[in-house]
Formats: structure tokens, sequence, C-alpha cells
């Protein structure tokens, strides 16, 4: 067996040359990959893309576990991180593991923090790939060397203050006796230094960059977590830095910043200013829904937990539906309850070797604007959207003119509320309920909810009565049934907060508009109009406590 060598930057930069007349197995790939600073939208396009296509994923501490959900369901998951200073996969196994994955035929994803490439042992791990044969490509990430400062209000360069940057670890392998870093040349030749992993090291370090001639006085920050929601940031002056770090419990992963341009962040931190940054929020929404919720949420400051507490299914087939596909045509209106509708009937018409074209003729009505895009995107026009966006919101608005006599579709979910049926029956409509998809709770509920409430939650969104549910039978499950009155919902609705209510619960928050935009617009201003009034996550932290002795 011989390598070959290819351009440099192909993926397959080493390739096996087989023997005449040998079958050759399929050998796979390795893509190191980095991850980004930790907030998952800093993530590349590209990692992105090939972690939705991985076969296997090696992951590394300091990643974000949010990134990974755009894996495929069968990908397989291996964790090779150690805290600082713990116990954790050695670099040799780690190399193993990458080329025994490779080939087996396996399409590998090497998820780094970071970049890859800056003091991440990529260079290592490539090494060792291309001595096997094993085909590979490095994918450059946001190195926390760039984010965690700009996140922290901090700008490395700037005309007045710095025009050279040096980046430095804080970890240097012991091995090297006195080191690669020449400490004098760096401290003159640079105007900010940014040190990674650098807090075991932190009194250490700062003495040697003073006994290499950088001043006591300068302006220096450790910031813990960069671009993570715990995001910590911590000021004083080289040398007091330390001190000051370890007064204030800074914890690792966390880089320090020296230079002038840290004085900046007086007037440019921005991160920690965010309405919502400093509270844990949790979404219920089914998984496939979350998203939107989540992302609003995250943009505004929020630490995210993300625990669905209702999943959608389609109903049992019945010959009933049949019936209702052949009164279609005679049907005048035909009303969504929801933006998942549209889907769900789109979907059951197929089941019929149908399509939406049986709506032919008929007149729409939705609740809501989202309802209304999600019809609309599968090329229907909506006649009518109420104002409010509820079954209450159509009766008043429904529109006037003849009602008598004329017929009417609602496709919702099964169990949904009759109040519209009843009141378009009271106007003189003829009208059909059509539950076209049902919800149900996860399996794995009542088994998570003991661990998402083992920290203090500031606030449980609920975008449904039947999340409602769903959540206040598996905390009761989960031995934690009394805790749903200590906890503070953010509701979207009036029917939602209603069914929070029944129950015991305390609606701290309701959306003006029932809109997943507007329940996070305003569980911002709410927000900062409480912390104005109170200290809030005090009173959180008892009831954080009695979930784990109640869990017990």
């Amino acid at each position: 067996m011989s390598c070959v060598r290819i351009a440099p930057g192909a993926l397959f930069s080493v390739s096996v040359m087989p023997k005449k007349n040998r079958k050759r197995k399929q050998v796979g790939a390795v893509y190191l990959v980095g991850a980004g600073p930790g907030d998952p939208q800093l993530m590349t396009i590209r990692g992105q893309r090939l972690l939705a296509r991985a076969d296997a994923v090696v992951i590394d501490r300091l990643v974000s576990r949010d990134v990974l959900g755009v894996c495929r369901s069968d990908v397989v998951i291996f964790d090779v991180g150690k805290a600082a200073g713990g116990q954790g996969a050695s670099q040799g196994s780690i190399n193993r593991l990458l080329i025994r994955l490779a080939k087996n035929g396996r399409r590998v994803v090497r998820l780094k923090g970071g970049d890859p490439l800056l003091f991440g042992r990529g260079a290592e791990e490539a090494l060792a790939l291309a001595s096997a044969c094993i085909p590979f490509e490095i994918v450059p990430g946001v190195t926390s060397a760039l984010a965690a400062p700009a996140a922290a209000g901090i700008p490395l360069t700037h005309r007045a203050f710095a025009s050279t940057v040096g980046i430095l670890t804080g970890h240097e392998d012991p091995r090297k006796g006195g080191g690669l870093i020449q400490w004098t040349a760096l401290v003159r030749g640079c105007d900010t230094l940014v040190c990674l992993m650098a807090v075991q090291t932190l009194p250490a370090l700062t003495q040697r960059l003073i006994g290499s001639g950088r001043g006591a006085d300068t302006p220096a920050a450790v910031i813990e977590r960069g671009t993570w929601p715990a995001q910590r940031t911590v000021t004083a002056t080289l040398g007091d830095i330390a001190q000051k770090a370890q007064a204030a419990q800074i914890q690792p992963p966390a880089i320090l910043v020296v230079g002038e341009v840290v004085r900046l962040r007086e007037h440019l931190s921005w991160f920690e200013h965010r309405p919502l940054w400093g509270t844990r929020i949790l979404v219920t929404r089914a998984a496939e829904k979350s998203n939107l919720l989540a992302e609003c949420l995250q943009d505004l400051g929020a630490e995210v937990e993300r625990l669905p507490a209702i999943e959608l299914a389609p109903m049992p087939r019945a010959a009933r539906f049949t019936q209702v596909v052949q009164r279609l045509p005679q049907t005048d209106w035909v009303c969504f309850t929801s933006p998942e509708g549209i889907a769900w009937l789109a979907y059951t018409l197929r089941l019929y070797r149908k399509d939406l074209r049986s709506l032919a003729g008929c007149h729409i009505a939705a609740i809501g604007i989202k309802t209304a895009e999600s019809i609309e995107a599968r090329g229907l026009h909506v006649d009518f959207v109420p104002k409010r966006f509820s079954q209450e919101g159509v009766l008043d608005d429904w529109p006037k003119g003849r009602r008598r006599g004329k017929r009417a579709m609602i496709f919702c979910a099964e169990q949904s509320r009759d109040v519209l049926a009843d009141g378009l029956r009271e106007r003189g409509l003829s009208v059909e309920k059509v539950p076209i998809y049902r919800t149900r709770v996860p399996a794995s509920l009542p088994a998570a909810v003991k661990r998402v409430f083992e920290r203090p939650m500031d606030y449980v969104t609920v975008t449904s009565a039947s999340c409602v549910e769903h959540l206040y039978r598996s905390l009761a499950a989960a031995g934690l049934g009394r805790q749903f009155r200590a906890l503070a919902f953010a509701s979207i609705g009036p029917v939602t907060s209603e069914t929070v209510r029944r129950h015991g619960g305390n609606v701290a928050v309701e959306a003006r508009e029932s809109t997943i935009e507007d329940l996070a617009a305003t569980l911002a201003a709410k927000h900062a109009e409480a912390a104005q009034r109170t200290a809030p996550r005090e009173s959180f932290e008892s009831f954080s406590l009695a979930v784990r002795e109640e869990g017990e």
C-alpha cells in the first residue's frame, strides 16, 4: 500500500492505492470542524451541513450540545472531552478512534470548540489521519480569541489604541522545557494580548507578562464562557486581575485580554445588557416547532432549555374521512385553527390519493397570522383572519352577509374546544368539526422534567393548553406536582393562561398578541419591569432546592 498526496486544501489530500485485483474496502472521511466559541449560531454553515450528514461525531467538552440538533437520529456520538486538569481520552486514543471509524467507512465529524487549528490540537489529528492515509478536510471555526472579546464589548484593535494582536495559550506542553513563547518580544511587539485557557495559570501568567515589560497598570479583562448565556466579564489592571478573577470565582473556560482596548468595554458592552440576559427559560413546544421561540429568546439574552411537552401525531385512518373529502366541494367555508392544520390535512389527503386541490372553491378562514402564512405558503388564498387570534375572535369578526344554510368545516386538533363550532351553528351555519391530528405526551417527558428543574427556572413558556396539561401531569408523575405553583409561566394567550390558573399556576406574562414573536417581546418587557423592582432569581433558589428534595 502506498500514499499519494494531492493538491493542498483538497478533501482527499491523502488517498489509498490498492494492489491490482484486490477488492478495496470503502474508506470514509474525517472532517475536523470548528464548532465556534459556544453560541450554536456562530458555527459555520459548512460545519452545520457536515454535521447533518455525519455517521459519527466525536466531540470535545466545550462544544455546545445545541449544535447537535441538526444531526441525523441514527448518528453515533463519542464524547472525548475533559475538564481542565481532569481525566479524559488521551490524544492517542482520539487519533485511533478517528482512524478506526473512517476505516469502517464512516463519515466522521471531529467537532472541536473554537477553531480546530488554534490550540485545538487539530494539526496533530490531521497528521495522524495523513499518516494512516485517511481522507480529511479542515473546516475553520470562529475562535473564542476573537468572539469572546467581541461579546464582552472589547475590540482587539482600534486606530487610537492597538494595531497588533498576539494570541497565546495559558497551557504550554510541559515537555517543552522553557517553552516556545518569546515573552519579551511578544509584550513589546503586540498592543493587545489574548491568552486562551488562562484561568488556572492566571497569577503566574500575569506576573510573567509584567516581568517581561508590560505595565502592571495596563487594563485587563477575564471573560468566562464568552458568547454563552452564562458569560461573565471581570475587568481590572494586569497587576490585580488575577485577584479580582479569583474573588469572582471565575471558572474555565475563560480567556485573558490585556491592552488599552479593554477601556472601551465601558462604552461598548452589549451582550450582558440584553433584556433577558441572566435568565433561564423553558420552551415546552413540540420539538420540531421549538426553534423559532428558542431563537427569539436567545437573541434577547436568555439561556434556553428545551423540554417538549407535546408531540403531534396523525389521527387513526377512518372511513369517515372519505365522506369528508366527498363533501368538500359543497362546503362554503374551511376553517383552520392552527398553523399545523394545513400540513396535517395535506398529509391525510395523500392517504386517500387526494391533495389540496380538494379545497378548490372553498373560502378559507385562519386563526392567526402564522396559520394564514402556513396556508398561503402552499399556494392557497386565505379569505379571513380575525383581529383576535382565538376561536372567540373568529366569531366576533365573522364576515357579514347571508349565513343561514352555509356549510363550514373546521380542521383542528382532536379534543380542541367547541367554541367556534357552536358559535357558527348559532349563527345559522351547518358545521362539521373534523379532527385532523392529535396531541400526545412525549414518552421522554416524565423522566426529563426532574433533570430540567434541578436548576432554577425563571420562566416556563407555554403555547397551548395541551402543553400545560402534559407538563402538569408529568411533574406529578415525577413526584414534583406541588412545584407547579412555584413556576412563573409565560403564556401565549388567554385560553392557555386559563389552563395554567385552573391547576393553581402563576401566569407571570401573557402575550398581547397570540404569536411566538410577541410572546418573546412581551416576556422581555415584563422581565425588564420586574428587574427594576426586585431581584427575581432569589425567589427561585428555594424552588430549585425544593425540587431536589422532593425528587429525592
